[in-house]
Formats: structure tokens, sequence, C-alpha cells
């Protein structure tokens, strides 16, 4: 039986995974993703062109990998799709899990009118509804990619979340959807993605009995985990390796490399500590040579110099194998 590589970045995120994902993805069988969801953003440049993913795997771009968006991730089936757009032939090459999370309108909506209502006090999240998403999640109250294989039943329980939750989403400004519309969308939802659902949990385990060469890709970095990370400003899920073996159900004993993408300097999206940032005219050339713009929200980058303390710490926490400068 084979064992699974993952690949985790150890700072605050945007450390070039995905580049290197896709070099070494014509080593691998699969590539899967394990949390966060389309507030990842992973740039990779074939042949002079720009592909800038955020919910599927880097290995896509690869014709001879099986992607995989695992059951920790958020899903929002309106990104995805578009996101999709980008490809053709992905059938047999693409699957999400049924246990993944969806992250709808409504999220989205949640988010930004709870950031705006912070002031000040704000995270600094992408507004992409992952918190609300996560939420939900471990609230119990949320609703699993496999529930659009029937859009009717999920349209009626959405609707009832609605009616029992209006008064938080009337304090917030967040409009009810349309029954009718909602409705069209499940169902536009349902036809695209129901041929790529499926229990991706069997589907790994089945490979590494195999002995196919599996290779898990981390979302955003280590230093933002959100029991390890610069708690409150943190993603909300699990960006350390641990996090990548819940995330598409598999063991410790089924875990083989690990290895860490670092930049050899650091920057940060959104506010918390940082205390290497620079914030004078080097930081600033930095952020201009980097192009440290964010994939999915379009804000610029903080930049700010190495900082050997975290590095050291993230590698621990991750128990790294492999360290890849950037």
């Amino acid at each position: 039986m084979s064992k699974a590589d993952i690949i985790v970045g150890i700072q605050w995120g945007d450390e070039g995974k995905g580049k290197i994902v896709d070099k070494l993805c014509e080593n691998y069988d699969f590539v899967c993703r394990s949390a966060g969801g389309h507030n990842a953003g992973h740039t990779i440049w074939v042949q002079g062109v720009r592909y800038a993913l955020h919910l599927m795997p880097s290995g896509v771009l690869n014709t001879k990998c099986i992607n995989i968006i695992g059951n920790g991730v958020v899903v929002s089936p309106e990104v995805l799709i578009a996101e999709m757009a980008q490809f053709e032939n992905l059938k047999g090459r693409l699957y999400i899990s049924d246990r993944a999370h969806l992250n709808l309108r409504h999220h989205s909506l949640i988010d930004i009118a709870k950031e705006k209502l912070k002031g000040k006090d704000a995270i600094g999240t992408t507004g992409k509804g992952i918190g609300p998403s996560y939420a939900d999640k471990i609230n119990r109250t949320g609703h699993r990619v496999g529930e659009l294989l029937d859009p009717q039943r999920l349209h009626n329980a959405l609707m009832k979340d609605f009616e029992l939750n209006q008064s938080y989403l009337e304090f917030l400004g967040v409009e009810i959807p349309d029954s009718d519309d909602l409705l069209n969308d499940l169902k536009r939802f349902s036809e695209i993605l129901t041929p790529y659902i499926t229990d991706t949990t069997r589907m790994l385990w089945k490979a590494l009995d195999e002995d196919k060469k599996v290779l898990l890709e981390g979302a955003q970095g280590s230093m933002l985990d959100i029991d390890h990370g610069t708690y409150p400003y943190v993603t909300s899920s699990s960006t350390i390796s641990g996090g990548a073996l819940i995330g598409l159900g598999l063991n410790p004993k089924e875990i083989g490399s690990i290895i860490g993408i670092v930049k050899a300097y650091t920057t940060r999206v959104g506010n918390g500590a940082f205390p290497t940032e620079d914030k004078g005219e080097d930081g600033e050339k930095i952020a201009c040579i980097g192009k440290e713009i964010g994939v999915s929200t379009g804000r610029k980058r903080r930049c700010g110099w190495f900082d050997a303390v975290a590095v050291k710490y993230t590698a621990r926490l991750n128990g790294l194998d492999v360290l890849s400068l950037m």
C-alpha cells in the first residue's frame, strides 16, 4: 500500500503551493484538496497562460491526474462551475466529496454584513462566506454537496432554514432568496455537478490500496490555522498537515512525506499580527517585484521580511520532511 504526500503552506498563505503542486503532479495519480473554499487562490502560468484556481486542485492542468475536492472543503457550486468552464474533458478527472459542505450566496452576504458591523475590529475576511459555511457545519445545520442530487428536497430544507433564521438575517440586512430562483439555481447546480459527486474517501482508500501516488494539497497557510494560527485573525479551517487527514478521510499511517512551502519573504492578507511587516519603501518594493495581489480578493498583500521564528514553529507543527523555498 502506498502513502499520500502532503503539500502545506507554512506562513500566512500565498507561498506558491499551486506552482509546486503543478510541478510535482506529473509524478502523481491523484491531487486532492482537503480544506478551505474559494477564499484560496492558486496562480499557475502555463506557456504564458495564467490560471487562477480557487476550488479545483492544482493538478487539474495535468490531464493524467485525477483531482479530488475533499469533504473538508466548503464548495460554492456557482464558483466551481465557472472555474470548471476553463477546462475540457473533466469527467473522470474531477470528483467532489458528497460530504463536502455547500457554500451558498447567503453565506457570502452574511460574511460581508458581519465584517461591516465589526468595523475597525473586522478580521479582514475575503467575504466569500467561508466562515458562515463552516459555522453551519459545526452547528450541524449545514447542507452537503450530496444533497444536490435531490434539489427539490434541498430547496425545501433551505427555505425552512431561512424561515427559522429570519430575524437574524433581517438584523444583518441579508435578503432571503426568492423561492423559485433558489430552486432553479439548485437544479442547475445539480444538473452540472451530479456526474462529479461521489464518496471520495473510499476512492482514495482504493487508490492507496492499489499503490497509486497521491498528493494532498493544502490551502492558505499554517499561521492561519483555526487552532494554531494568530487567532482570531485566521481562516475557519485547519490548514496544517493534520487537517489534511480529516479533510479527506485518511489516517496518520497513510501519510508519507510532508512538504512545506515557504517564501523567501513574508506576506499576509487581512488584519492580524505580522511581526516582520515592512510598511516602508522596501515593503513596497517587495510587493511590486512579487506582484503581491490576492488572487481571490484582488487586495494588495502586506509584505515584510522572512520570519524564521514563525517558520520554525510551523515546521514543527506540521512535521515537515522537506522545505521548498520560493
